[in-house]
């Protein structure tokens, strides 16, 4: 079964455009117009990816992006965005997109942007070829084949990119990574100066994971170079 691509954008050019590339590189598309029509397709059809614009009649891809992760939909989407500022770039991600385009794009760049998604949804690190073996530090504990972490035995939510990132980390523990590294590492395309990305990655990760998000014990900003994930000291 071909994989199913929620496009949510108002331009019916850019919709078709979007639709008629995806259709011949393969997948299957559902088009909504406007916010809220898009908000419910997500929700009843169970799409592979959304792509998302953010200015939109009735609710804008600020508020369905929001309103989706409220509901635990922890889908891969991509938010496009007319501006090429750092705050709509920020926003998105913040919000829960695991990447943004900014127009006017190519429709070839955004097809192969959604199968790099697709792929890091499908394809996590491996830790062990036992995939009931977790990677585990201190109270966390990550299970890269089945998508699942657990902190002190309850179960956490994360969205695709999150969970990347916080595999690259454990499996990375006690090294310093420059954000220049996650970048390549995690994301595997060129984000030129767009280091902010880790940054909003990272306090998610830490909004999740610490008992304070701002006295972490797991993961440690090292001044002037980037992070370090460490098992915390027993008290």
């Amino acid at each position: 079964m071909p994989k199913k691509i929620l496009i949510i954008e108002d331009e019916h050019s850019i919709a078709t455009l979007l639709s008629y590339n995806l259709v011949q590189a393969g997948f299957e598309t559902i088009i909504a117009n406007d916010g809220k029509q898009g908000y419910e397709l997500a929700l009843s059809e169970n799409p592979s990816l959304i792509v998302l614009d953010l200015m939109l009649p009735s609710m804008d891809g600020v508020e369905v992006c929001k309103s989706l992760r409220q509901q635990k939909i922890n889908t891969p989407i991509i938010m496009l965005t007319a501006k090429g500022d750092e705050f709509d770039k920020v926003l998105g991600l913040e919000l829960g997109a695991d990447d943004y385009m900014t127009k006017p794009f190519s429709p070839r760049e955004v097809v192969a942007r959604i199968k790099a998604v697709l792929r890091r949804a499908t394809n996590v690190p491996t830790a062990t070829p036992d995939s009931s073996t977790p990677i585990s530090l201190g109270q966390l504990d990550v299970y890269p084949d089945r998508f699942e972490v657990f902190l002190n035995k309850e179960q956490l939510e994360f969205t695709p990119k999150e969970f990347e990132l916080l595999v690259y980390l454990m499996e990375n523990k006690n090294r310093v990574l420059t954000r220049d590294q996650l970048l390549s590492a995690v994301w595997k395309y060129d984000f030129a100066g767009d280091t902010r990305i880790v940054d909003v990655h990272i306090s998610h990760l830490r909004d999740k994971i610490e008992e304070n998000s701002r006295k972490p014990t797991f993961i440690k900003t090292i001044r002037g170079l980037g992070y370090k994930f460490e098992e915390p000291k027993s008290s």
